[in-house]
């Protein structure tokens, strides 16, 4: 099950562990959904239009942005999660699916082939990389500590 309650309910999960009177974060859907929107639009225009943007920016943002969007919609979905747990997460789906580039089925290099296929699963393995969704998630998650306000838990 990974519904409300399920193995995937990471914050169910982090409710149970948080005492009493702690403090917890709580996310508005609305500012991360505006998040996702900005971030998948910077992400395309960066593969789009590579030349108006300095080379460095132009070859390494398009991989950055994965993991931050990665971590808007993990954060969407576990609104109460910490922002601990969201970075962990988001860190682990975008190193699995770079790992998962290492593996050549028919199936999935089909899925790949596709503009959309490419664009969530990626093409090559590449260790650079690895090092942009580090970045990325750190990004992200610094953006949703400030953003985020604390409010204390009175369950």
């Amino acid at each position: 099950m990974s519904g409300p309650g399920g193995w995937l309910d990471v914050g169910a999960a982090a409710d149970r562990a948080r005492p009493r009177n702690s403090y917890i974060r709580t996310r508005a859907p609305f500012v991360y959904t505006i998040l996702a929107g900005a971030t998948i639009a910077a992400g395309l225009a960066s593969r789009w239009y590579p030349a108006f943007f300095p080379p460095f920016f132009a070859k390494y943002a398009g991989d950055t942005l994965w993991a931050i969007l990665v971590y808007w919609l993990l954060a969407l979905v576990w609104r109460r999660a910490s922002t601990a747990s969201l970075a962990a997460l988001a860190l682990g789906v975008s190193l699995a699916v770079e790992c998962s580039q290492l593996y050549h089925a028919a199936w999935i290099d089909a899925i790949r082939e596709t503009q959309l296929g490419g664009l969530v699963l990626g093409y090559g393995f590449q260790w650079s990389d690895l090092a942009c969704y580090a970045v990325g998630v750190a990004l992200a998650s610094c953006v949703d500590h400030w953003l985020t306000p604390v409010a204390q838990d009175s369950r």
